[in-house]
């Protein structure tokens, strides 16, 4: 709409001034009422040539001659304007982003990727493969036709700017991921997205290991690091490669998760066994408990009491899962 606004103010503002060149010049030559001096304008700027409403005097003429000439400058301005969109693309581009912008404000429980690239790639990858939300904040104004390519909602702008995260909807996100290159500038994206929002989930990529700390102070709940991740996948593969494809079969077998659940103060959960919490539910596995005080439990007893705030990993169909997350609650 800015793109519209600032090409079609000009001749706007032309075609404006004619009307009301002709409409002041019929009413003070000719002693047109306004209507009548209105009427004549619009015939004569149109083109239309109804007719006169009532026969111009010789001034009258001539003055109807340069208001045509004015007329003409100011529609042809417009039109070129409007063609000038449509050669250079800007209209369907000002289009692609309305339409982007009320994508993004549908959103919610989203995640906020800071970053389109190799890490950010992988994170959106993933999360659209398991059904998430996402939405892409990306500073590279040459990665626009790639994302819109890639059907991902995407935000060129600066992550670490408070209003291009309120752009994002970080207060409906369910989390943020900072994937940029630089570990400095992911302290600032960390530091504004936890002053705008206390409980987003912020998980960080650090490049170094001295990083993480300056992450977590910042307000990061989780930190990654690519180069280390890389490493001790390698060291699996080499020393339990059967692990590892257990690892890889749960996150890729189709219609099995693995997820985290939180029981709420209102679940029917609160006061039962793990035993009792999977037994209604088909084939599902709770992999661990972490308790309020931060004491996790791998693998938790089947007699283990779930209280409260416990966190719980479990393993399992989608379809299980989902019941075991609507009980959660």
């Amino acid at each position: 709409m800015r793109i519209l606004a600032s090409r079609f103010r000009l001749p706007m503002l032309l075609l404006a001034a004619a009307m009301l060149y002709g409409i002041v010049g019929y009413m003070v030559i000719e002693h047109y009422t306004l209507l009548d001096a209105a009427y004549m304008t619009v015939t004569t700027l149109s083109t239309v040539g109804f007719g006169e409403v009532q026969p111009l005097s010789s001034l009258g003429r001539v003055f109807t001659m340069t208001l045509i000439v004015f007329g003409i400058v100011a529609v042809f301005d417009l039109i070129a304007g409007f063609t000038a969109l449509l050669a250079e693309g800007e209209l369907g581009q000002s289009w692609r982003q309305r339409d982007m912008r009320r994508r993004i404000a549908a959103l919610e429980g989203h995640y906020v990727i800071c970053a389109y690239g190799r890490v950010g790639r992988a994170a959106v990858e993933e999360l659209t493969r398991q059904g998430s939300k996402v939405l892409v904040v990306e500073t590279d104004t040459n990665l626009e036709e790639e994302l819109t390519e890639a059907g991902v909602p995407y935000l060129i702008g600066d992550p670490s700017k408070e209003g291009v995260l309120e752009e994002a909807g970080i207060d409906r996100a369910k989390g943020l991921i900072c994937a940029v290159d630089s570990d400095a500038v992911n302290v600032y994206i960390t530091l504004t997205a936890r002053a705008l929002s206390s409980d987003l989930n912020i998980i960080a990529r650090a490049s170094s290991p001295e990083s993480i700390q300056k992450l977590k102070r910042a307000g990061a709940d989780r930190t990654v690091s690519p180069y280390a991740l890389s490493g001790v996948r390698m060291a699996l593969m080499a020393r339990d490669p059967a692990v590892l494809e257990f690892v890889d079969m749960v996150g890729l077998a189709p219609g099995l998760r693995v997820e985290e659940l939180e029981v709420g103060e209102a679940s029917p959960l609160a006061g039962q066994t793990v035993r009792d919490a999977c037994t209604p539910l088909e084939r599902v596995m709770i992999l661990a408990v972490r308790k309020p005080d931060g004491n996790l439990l791998i693998p938790p007893q089947a007699d283990t009491v779930l209280e409260v705030e416990d966190v719980m990993i479990a393993l399992g169909p989608v379809t299980s899962l989902s019941a075991l997350a609507e009980a959660a609650t």
